[in-house]
């Protein structure tokens, strides 16, 4: 990649990761991977929960952000009051530079009543980051501002949430980095990573006497110094069991998201495609895979009801 083009493309990265809240990825369907913000999420629904993404961003320019994110939790049933546990991977590339987080998670849950929980979650994580110039062709091979060979580093994280969770709604405040971790790369390079502070809601509609249902939700993300809001609707009809939804997300001065997808017996596979409204304009936004699956692991529940789960938002 020649360096005027990396110029273009390193140019685009910050801006988008200032907005963004810094170093975290900015996943289009969040709601399908609240564990991502939120370690108190991990067990709260009582349901195994398996999520996986793929994401290709600003599609078109060599070198741009391809990331990916994998994620479990459960409910522990034989810790009294309930607890639950995750682990997470995530991986992110751009350009020369690529970033790898695995992250275990647990969770505390209160029982506020039948259905409705508060949890109180916390993250720990290894973060990894190297740069490798080899795909790089600069103008001057001496600049001493790039490394002449790859060179990598790890620093430990925290992250720490509470979530409010009822089957019809949910609302979640978080933090990732607590640590405000710089990451050493070789003896001329670091990578400094800010707190982020996230603030994320939903609800079920049900329209009455239809098979129809709306989702709305929102997700609030900051540094304390750059914001960034995403306001989304899925509009969703299940038909025994089955669900299909189709979505449209927003968020102001950024981009616009449309979102279709479906389940069936537990398994939900997803497409999305942000838009970005400003910038580097329509054609090169981002598509987004999302594959879920949840199972009730307490098989020896009595009077189980089924209801459905916010996760699929």
């Amino acid at each position: 990649m020649r360096l005027k083009t990396w110029n273009i493309l390193a140019a685009l990265f910050l801006s988008a990761a200032s907005v963004s809240a810094q170093w975290d990825v900015q996943f289009s369907d969040y709601t399908t991977l609240k564990s991502y913000y939120n370690p108190a999420v991990s067990g709260t629904d009582g349901l195994l929960n398996v999520a996986g993404t793929f994401s290709a961003q600003m599609v078109g320019y060599k070198g741009a952000p391809i990331s990916m994110f994998v994620a479990a939790d459960c409910p522990i049933y034989f810790l009294t009051p309930r607890h639950g546990a995750g682990l997470s991977f995530m991986t992110d590339k751009i350009g020369m530079f690529s970033t790898t987080k695995i992250g275990l998670q647990y969770a505390f849950n209160f029982k506020l009543g039948r259905r409705t929980r508060l949890a109180v979650g916390v993250q720990g994580a290894m973060l990894s980051e190297s740069i490798n110039p080899s795909d790089v062709e600069l103008i001057d091979e001496n600049d001493p501002a790039f490394p002449s060979s790859t060179v990598s580093g790890n620093k430990f994280d925290l992250g720490a949430g509470l979530y409010f969770y009822h089957p019809k709604y949910f609302l979640g405040v978080s933090s990732q980095h607590l640590m405000a971790p710089t990451i050493s790369l070789g003896e001329k390079n670091e990578v400094s990573i800010a707190r982020v502070y996230y603030l994320m809601g939903g609800c079920n509609i049900k329209i009455k006497n239809t098979l129809f249902s709306l989702a709305p939700s929102f997700l609030v993300q900051t540094d304390m110094k750059s914001w960034r809001e995403d306001l989304q609707c899925k509009f969703c009809m299940d038909y025994d069991g089955k669900v299909i939804y189709a979505g449209f997300g927003y968020s102001p001065t950024i981009s616009a998201t449309f979102l279709i997808g479906g389940s069936f017996h537990g398994i939900r596979l997803g497409y999305s495609y942000q838009l970005y409204t400003s910038g580097i304009g329509a054609k090169n936004g981002t598509h987004e895979v999302v594959l879920n699956y949840q199972v009730d692991l307490d098989l020896f529940k009595k009077g189980r009801n089924a209801h459905k789960s916010v996760r699929w938002l």
